[in-house]
Order: structure tokens, then sequence, then C-alpha cells
């Protein structure tokens, strides 16, 4: 639930954490007893979490078929991460790989850890995959197709202009994006959103990860993986490793702020984009993800442990995000508070000031506009704890007890 220290300086956590550890409880007993579904959401849980979490929310139909897409773009996504795979082998399969999730016998051995079960034991995917409604799998094997030929692409071709950045995120995000809203209209529980605003929302939560990761792809061995576009990063340091290194904090701050302001161009869309889903549990499942993102991008700002280590939020405001986001109202203000605190941080000194000054105010325009900011609950400013350090202390106790409590009673699940 979280290190004790952090929960007494938090101790709104404290709800909210119970509440998400309940839900990931239950996500185990959501689990279906044919073995190929078994190992499908018994894998998704595995590889993502958060994620897992998330999905649970949606209807069985969609639910099915959206943790298919994402388990069969996470294969693909281990075959384009695997550095040990010759190019010549590689490529192949990416372009490939859309024809391989038809094959119930297809399988291929590369990732470590949870990411090689998955690809050892892919039959098991396709075998899930084959039981999805056809306009399900139309949409998932296009997605597939065009993903796979875009990472083959930049397997042979380096992230240079801030165009290419944009393709490669296009490739591997944007089209989840696009995935994921063909995937809604499907289930008919939504209109078919633009391609546009479809693509940003998958570009935005991209550049996020690719920002926050820098130090973990730089580190990749046996080589590292580059996706700062050196159209930015050339402006600061002769090569893209050099961020990481002491001497070069002050240059290397200054071009992950650079970075953010770029990953800033793509949230006018993604609020636009929520702004048009109508049920309840496709807005959870696509505002969750998006806030966590925002959230990030404010921690990460002007901070140079992202060069030092994994910068990410606390356990207990993620718990927050999960447990209070309900409305459009809810949304803009996180997207609101998470620009204040990036605004905050903003120097004048920074060589991009004028254009993230710029790119947050207009965030700050379009959360003012919707005329919703006064109707949600701000989790952003933090209260004064209303408790003495003996009873929160006693509480977290209790909680934790009952969950040990409730672990000696897990059902028994045959596998």
């Amino acid at each position: 639930m979280g290190s004790l220290g952090t929960v007494l300086k938090h101790p709104d956590d404290i709800y909210p954490l119970f509440k998400l550890k309940m839900a990931a409880r239950n996500v185990g007993k959501q689990i279906p007893p044919e073995p190929h579904w078994g190992f499908c959401y018994k894998m998704l849980h595995k590889v993502s979490r958060s994620f897992s979490l998330v999905i649970q929310q949606l209807g069985p139909e969609l639910r099915n078929a959206v943790c298919i897409f994402y388990l069969v773009l996470r294969a693909l996504d281990t075959v384009e991460d695997d550095t040990s795979i010759a190019s010549d082998i590689k490529v192949p399969i990416l372009k490939n790989f859309h024809q391989h999730i038809y094959d119930g016998d297809w399988h291929f051995s590369c990732g470590t850890k949870d990411y090689k079960v998955l690809m050892d034991q892919f039959h098991l995917v396709s075998t899930a995959f084959l039981e999805l409604g056809r306009s399900y799998q139309e949409a998932i094997e296009d997605i597939t197709k065009r993903m796979g030929a875009g990472m083959a692409k930049f397997i042979c071709k380096e992230v240079e202009t801030v165009d290419d950045y944009d393709e490669y995120c296009h490739y591997v995000a944007g089209l989840v994006g696009l995935g994921l809203s063909k995937l809604f209209y499907a289930s008919k529980l939504e209109d078919l959103a633009p391609d546009s605003l479809s693509n940003s929302m998958g570009l935005f939560l991209q550049k996020t990860n690719i920002i926050r990761d820098y130090l973990e792809d730089i580190n990749e061995i046996p080589k590292s993986r580059m996706f700062w576009p050196r159209q930015i990063w050339s402006k600061y340091v002769n090569k893209l490793e050099d961020l990481k290194y002491d001497e070069n904090s002050i240059k290397a701050v200054e071009c992950l702020n650079d970075m953010i302001t770029n990953a800033l161009l793509h949230v006018e869309d993604c609020l636009k984009y929520m702004s048009a889903l109508r049920d309840p549990a496709v807005f959870r499942f696509c505002a969750i993800p998006q806030i966590m993102a925002i959230g990030t991008i404010a921690l990460c700002y002007n901070n140079i442990e992202v060069f030092k280590g994994v910068v990410k939020m606390r356990r207990g405001l993620t718990a927050k995000v999960i447990d209070r986001t309900k409305s459009m109202s809810d949304v803009y203000g996180a997207f609101f508070d998470f620009s204040c605190l990036l605004k905050m941080k903003v120097e004048k000194n920074d060589p991009n000031a004028t254009k993230t000054l710029s790119r947050i105010e207009a965030i700050q325009k379009t959360c003012r506009n919707s005329g919703l900011l006064n109707k949600r609950s701000s989790y952003m400013v933090e209260s004064k704890p209303s408790y003495n350090s003996v009873a929160i202390i006693a509480v977290f106790i209790l909680l934790s007890i009952f969950l040990a409590f409730l672990s000696t009673k897990q059902p028994i699940h045959s596998d």
C-alpha cells in the first residue's frame, strides 16, 4: 500500500490506496475459466498491472477485445524491443506479425521474464483472438499490420527530426489510439473518433514514456535504444548519452524541458477526444492513463532525476486518480492542477520558457472554457492532516492486518 513514511505525509492517500488494493484483488477473481483466456488475463496483469485494473471496468465483450489487442501489440513490441535479435530476422517478423495472430501454433522465443512467457505461449493469445467478433479481429489485424510495418521501418532508421519522432510515435502508439477507437466503435458504445484526435491520445502517452524512460533506454544492453530526436538533443549535447553525465546537468534539464514542451502539443486534442466519449467505462479507461501522463510530465519537468533514475507519481496519488476520475470535470480539473504545477517550475532563463508557458496557458484556457472546473474536487492541493500520527499508524496497521487476513482466504484456482 506504499511506505509508511509516505502515508504519514499524505494521510488522505490511505482510503484510495485501500480501494486500489481491493480492486487489484478482485481482478484475480474475474479471470475466465477457459485456459487460453485465463492465460491472457493473467499475462495482462503481469505485463501491465495498471492497465489490467483499468481494463476490468469495461464490459465483457469489449474487455476481451481490448485485452487481446493489448497482448498482441505487447508481443509485437517485445520483438521490436529485443536488441539481441538480428535485423534480418526481426524485420520479417514485424512485417508479418498480423498474419501470425491467425495461426494457433505460432510462437517465437524472445524477450525476458514475463514477456518471454508471452512469446513462448503466444498461441494461446491467437486462440482467444480467433474467438472475438469479426469486426474486432479486423480492427486488431489492421493496426497490427500497420504498426509492424512502421516498427520495421525504424529498425534501420534513426529518429533524426521532430517529424521522424512524431512518425515513430504514431506507429508505436498513435496507431494504438486509432485501434482503440475502432474497437469502441465496433462495440457500438462510441462514435468513431477522428484519426487525428485518436493519434494524439497515443502520442501524448508515448512521448511521456519516452521522456520518463531516458535512462533505462540509453543503458539498454547490448544496444542503446534512442528515441529522443536529434533535432532537439543536438542543441544541447554532442551525443544523446551525454545527457546522463553530471557535467552536462544544466544542458540535460534544458533538453528535457524542450522534450516536455513538445509533448504538451497534444494535450488539447486529448481533452477534445475525451470530452466526446459517452460510455462511463470507456471514458475512465481513456481518462485515467491521460491524467497519469500529465502528472508524470509535471513531475519530470525541470527535474534532473530523470537522468539518474525513475521519476513517477507516488502510489497514493495514482490511487486517487483511479478512484476520483469519473467525469470530464475531473479530467479538466486534473489537467488544470498539474499544469499549474508545471507553470510554477518554469524558470525564466530556460531557453524554451516562453514556448512552454504558451503551451501551459493554452491548456489552462481549454480547461477554464469548459466551465467545469468549479464542479470538481482537487486532489493536487493537499489538505492539512486532520489525524494525529498515532491514529494514522493505527489505521495503517489495521488495514495491513485485514489484508493479510484476506490473503489467507484466497480461493484456489485450478490452472
